[in-house]
């Protein structure tokens, strides 16, 4: 008789740990088995949740565990999408378990956890159970039937009545009107006046709202020409990326709306991604007004509920367009036609914890491998983009006036040095009042948040710093504490100085709840709000704030980076931006780049709708390029002087980077580490003849972090093919502690 061929599958677990693994199938759970669905299965001591890629052949069955179970009647993941999986681990150096962990809805994993239980003879017992995992919520619906002559008395004959001219009525809408009437809603169910029947619900965070429908706009000629490459390019059906340059106000959005109607008209789906979850609000408003198809909403700002729910409506096919923020990128779209990275050079679309992917450069990667059209749209594109595009690898379509011929803002640049710390100059004062008794509405801009930045001892000059990380402590004074913005330690204001136990203990520095302040001191009749992570926590804290300001009851708004960002309120008509040089001393390659486009990023909210706008930047470095090129909107002025500089000391576009982070809580042990992990990779690099600089170790800018002290190992390479290459044989030979933890972040965007 001859021996079955053991069933054997691959698994990827979502765990810190290289490779994936095999496992027996047994014959019960064969039929079900499918590349893409998940699989309960035992893992050391644990039962966890696995994911299946397929079929494998592997040498010692029998040793292999077998798979608990299929979790699943139809797959979660596609091959494609599995292809696009593997190249995020490939390319980011991370467990490919994670990384589909990450793409998948969360909570629907399960994992085996324990409790105590009293037995039967009433000692306690260790049992184990299954936690995790996400049921589809069902709501019940009660539909009235003919036959009226059985009819209730009291509160049943209410609800029946209700029904009746109704038709149908969710069983949560009914015990809102009515209260607890659940016994009388049975007593219909069994007189038969009513039916019920248990209907799956998608939990919608925009379901309450309506919207109008509108149509597409005109088309000035430089928008006219952008639609017409990219209509082309949809038609063509093959992978085709371009750069959307345009001024702040110079419709780009509206070229996205008109692009997208063109690949939906040709049966295809359009990804729309967005740097921050506080324009997602105004942008969906836009989709809905223009679409009658289904538009899916992604982003960190909604209920793991909402998520799923989306994810579902996505994989069902009933959402042809997918709006979001980083994570939006996953969407389990098919048949990709335009994928839009609006604000591209934001920083925010880098992953900084677990898998550190970038969704602006993964989109790329997600069109080439669909065939898609992908639009990178910026005002204020990535010095690297920008190169990209005057070298061919990106095609360049620029828009470079605003619409309806409506003129840039009017700046000018505020010498803030001797002024002694103050928050306004006058002239900003001034035009503040100005635009008050005009009826117009002003953003101050300030790159922070609290009531004052630090705390110093005037008689010693101690300064507060958190405990646990080199940083200083900021002052929020509605909490009444000062707090770290990194691992959120805080205590209350000390009455001496810890350090000398005398003096006067001084807050220095602005921050947004201080401006907000003195504001109302300055303008006590005006109509003040802020609007930074403070004042925006909580479910729909930026849609709060922004629809404040659009209806038009707010006089001044001032806020950090977030009011900078791609939106569009025609009734502000003063930008006041209050620290314009704040990131210009970081230690980063990148700081002037940033600077230039925060401020021309801010300025550009100013004069967008009919009456003309005015900037008064205030700084302490007006003879910075990148201030004195952003005041002037003279892109080119910067890329010029920019390039130059990134040709000099051999950063990106020039070279390709990956930042190596050791931390530990020992200070000896992280830096023993770090000298190891160096030595190692020169090594590497020699025996390989890898042309790839090892820059360190060095302390990290913020030397420590939740009590945790930190190393940076910098890697630059001309050829990105080097620069894994050593990454791949650094993995595979270096031990460290289980004390020290090392991150390697490939492309970094943030250096500190």
């Amino acid at each position: 008789m001859q021996t079955p061929v053991p069933h054997i599958v691959e698994v990827a677990i979502p765990l810190p740990l290289e490779g994936s693994f095999h496992y027996l199938v047994p014959a019960r759970l064969s039929p079900q088995v499918a590349s893409g669905k998940r699989v309960l299965v035992p893992f050391g001591r644990r039962k966890v949740t696995g994911y299946l890629l397929g079929d494998a052949d592997a040498p010692g069955a029998g040793e292999l565990k077998e798979v608990l179970d299929v979790l699943d009647e139809e797959p979660l993941f596609t091959a494609s999408e599995l292809d696009f999986y593997r190249w995020i681990a490939g390319y980011y150096l991370h467990p490919l378990g994670e990384v589909i962990k990450m793409a998948l809805p969360a909570g629907i994993n399960l994992v085996s956890r324990y409790r105590c239980e009293q037995g039967e003879d009433g000692t306690p017992v260790l049992k184990e159970f299954l936690a995790g995992g996400r049921n589809v919520r069902t709501e019940r619906y009660f539909l009235p039937v003919a036959d009226e002559e059985r009819r209730p008395r009291g509160k049943g004959l209410e609800i029946l009545e209700y029904l009746l001219e109704m038709g149908e009525c969710p069983a949560a809408d009914l015990r809102k009107r009515f209260g607890n009437c659940t016994p009388q809603l049975n007593r219909l169910v069994q007189l038969g006046c009513a039916r019920v029947e248990a209907r799956e619900v998608y939990r919608d965070p925009f379901r309450s709202q309506e919207y109008q429908h509108d149509g597409p706009l005109p088309l000035n000629p430089a928008q006219s020409e952008a639609l017409t490459r990219l209509t082309a390019a949809i038609e063509a059906r093959a992978f085709s990326p371009f750069l959307l340059h345009g001024v702040t106000g110079s419709g780009k959005t509206e070229v996205y709306l008109q692009t997208i109607a063109v690949a939906l008209a040709a049966g295809r789906s359009a990804l729309v991604m967005v740097p921050e979850i506080a324009l997602t609000p105004q942008l969906v408003g836009r989709f809905k007004r223009r679409f009658d198809c289904g538009i899916a909403v992604l982003h960190s700002g909604l209920s793991d509920g909402e998520r799923y729910d989306e994810w579902r409506r996505i994989r069902r096919g009933e959402a042809s367009i997918v709006i979001g923020a980083r994570s939006a990128l996953f969407a389990p779209l098919t048949e990709v036609g335009v994928i839009v990275v609006d604000e591209e050079h934001e920083g925010s679309y880098k992953q900084s914890e677990g898998v550190r992917y970038n969704a602006r450069d993964l989109a790329l990667v997600r069109g080439k491998l669909a065939g898609a059209v992908v639009i990178l749209g910026s005002a204020t594109p990535l010095v690297t983009s920008y190169h990209a595009a005057m070298n061919g690898k990106l095609g360049y379509l620029q828009l470079p006036d605003r619409v309806r011929e409506l003129p840039m803002p009017q700046t000018e640049m505020l010498d803030a040095r001797r002024q002694k710390g103050e928050v306004f100059l006058p002239p900003l004062i001034e035009a503040m009042g100005e635009n008050l008794d005009n009826g117009g509405q002003t953003l101050l801009f300030l790159n922070r948040r609290g009531f004052a930045t630090y705390l110093v001892c005037e008689s010693c000059g101690h300064v507060l710093r958190c405990p646990n990380c080199e940083v200083t402590l900021t002052f929020h004074r509605l909490k009444g504490k000062h707090v770290c913005h990194y691992c959120d330690f805080s205590m209350l204001p000390p009455k001496n100085c810890p350090h000398c136990g005398d003096g006067e203990i001084t807050l220095l520095g602005r921050g947004t709840e201080r401006v907000e302040e003195q504001v109302q001191q300055l303008f006590p009749h005006a109509r003040v709000s802020r609007m930074d992570r403070d004042t925006t926590r909580g479910k729909g804290g930026h849609a709060r704030v922004l629809k404040e300001l659009e209806e038009g009851e707010v006089d001044i708004l001032i806020g950090t980076q977030m009011i900078a960002k791609g939106h569009d309120f025609p009734g502000v008509t003063l930008v006041g931006v209050l620290s314009a040089d704040a990131s210009l001393n970081l230690p980063d390659f990148r700081s002037a780049e940033r600077t230039f486009q925060l401020v021309t990023q801010v300025m550009g909210r100013a004069g967008r709708g009919d009456k003309p706008g005015r900037v008064l930047v205030q700084t302490l470095a007006p003879e910075h390029y990148a201030l004195a090129r952003a005041v002037s909107h003279d892109f080119q002025g910067f890329y010029q002087e920019e390039i130059a500089f990134r040709e000099e000391v051999g950063y990106p576009p020039f070279a390709h980077l990956a930042s190596l982070t050791l931390s530990a809580v020992a200070a000896s042990q992280g830096e023993h580490s770090a000298d190891e992990a160096a030595a190692l990779l020169q090594k590497i690099k020699r025996e390989c003849r890898l042309r790839v600089e090892v820059l360190g170790p060095v302390t990290a800018p913020l030397g420590k972090v939740r009590g945790r002290f930190r190393w940076q190992i910098l890697l630059k390479g001309r050829e990105r093919a080097d620069l894994h290459r050593l990454l791949f044989h650094f993995r595979g030979g270096f031990s460290h502690p289980s004390t020290v933890r090392l991150t390697i972040d490939v492309d970094p965007v943030d250096m500190l």
